[in-house]
């Protein structure tokens, strides 16, 4: 049986739209066709025509009027991805969204009210939950060889000005809804449970040339869960790995292509019990707490074929997995009530800093 290929309308030709929406979509022609864009530059819509043998509007209320559509890809600026999702979802499209999803706690809500209401379903494009790397890190978790999870460091970091609209607040930009729901995302997994986590966040601006922060510093924590420090910075010199994780076992460290992990076995380790009195040696010479481990070595290297990078592999699996959802009613990975959550937590992040953010 000939599965359906679906329909797809593209808002917003740009970075998004064209160079991770567009190019991944033509990969993948037995799922998906382009068959409208929208976008009010014409050069961006001639490329269009020219790239994906679609018809090209100025205007995306045009093009949903005109066009049958199986998902519209809302790839808009960040302040209008709320408004134009909500008119989508009112006509009963189904619409993969750009993140920020929402900036607000209540703006989203007002979106799960729209899905419940609509024939369409609701998603969001936040593909880190799909990264290989990542992946593999829950697994080294999981395993239980590291211990105890006290501490996961996300990072990313680097030494960069920046001046477009994703900078200025207006436009809901700032590295916290530019980059956070990806880290963010990833954090909230590794804390486990639904709760809320406790937040402390300080948010400068430090290069960009706009008004909304580039560096941010986020720690979540709570009881029985381990410490996330998120860190976003543009002014990082020195680059320090995305991924490090601190257990009672061991730890981790990495990035998108590779991870290694090293990590003892309790029942191999010499046997050792708390004392009051001082340390000597067997002359009675002070000493200090010494034995040698027998340490485990482990890596893992990204199964990627050269032409595709880990992006490319996780975008591909969020289509994927997409299709199904819209074919035949599998449930989302990512669901609405967690990026719920992640509002929650930036919500929290604005507050603790009123010097950038007056809310």
């Amino acid at each position: 049986m000939t599965q359906r290929v679906l329909k797809v309308g593209l808002i917003g030709l740009g970075r998004s739209g064209r160079d991770i929406h567009g190019n991944l979509l033509v990969q993948l022609p037995e799922l998906y066709t382009i068959a409208a864009a929208a976008d009010r530059i014409p050069e961006r819509r001639e490329r269009a025509e020219r790239e994906y043998s679609c018809r090209t509007y100025a205007a995306w209320q045009e093009m949903i009027e005109r066009e049958q559509l199986d998902l519209v890809v809302n790839a808009s600026f960040s302040h209008e991805h709320v408004p134009i999702t909500l008119a989508l979802l009112e006509r009963g499209y189904s619409v993969l969204c750009e993140k920020p999803l929402a900036r607000s706690v209540s703006e989203i809500d007002q979106l799960i009210e729209a899905a419940d209401r609509s024939n369409g379903q609701l998603a969001v494009f936040q593909q880190a939950r799909y990264q290989p790397s990542f992946r593999r890190l829950q697994e080294v978790i999981a395993s239980g060889v590291l211990g105890r999870i006290v501490q996961v460091d996300l990072t990313i970091s680097g030494f960069a000005r920046r001046w477009d609209w994703q900078t200025q607040q207006s436009y809901h930009g700032g590295s916290l809804m530019n980059t956070g729901p990806h880290p963010l995302d990833q954090a909230l997994q590794l804390f486990g449970d639904d709760r809320l986590p406790d937040v402390y966040c300080r948010m400068e601006r430090a290069l960009t040339l706009g008004d909304a922060e580039d560096y941010v510093k986020l720690i979540l924590s709570g009881p029985g869960a381990p410490l996330i420090d998120i860190e976003i910075s543009s002014c990082s010199a020195y680059a320090r790995q995305p991924y490090r994780v601190q257990g009672t076992q061991g730890g981790l460290q990495g990035d998108g292509s590779r991870l290694e992990w090293k990590y003892f076995r309790p029942e191999e380790a010499p046997r050792q019990q708390a004392v009051h009195e001082p340390l000597a040696q067997a002359d009675g010479t002070p000493t200090y707490c010494s034995e040698s481990l027998a340490w485990h070595e482990e890596s893992w290297e990204a199964p990627t074929p050269p032409s595709e990078t880990p992006f490319h592999v996780m975008t591909e699996q969020l289509y994927t997995k997409l299709y199904d959802t819209l074919t035949t009613g599998v449930e989302p990975d990512i669901t609405l009530q967690q990026v719920r959550r992640q509002l929650q937590v930036m919500e929290a992040c604005r507050r603790q800093n009123p010097h950038l953010y007056n809310e």
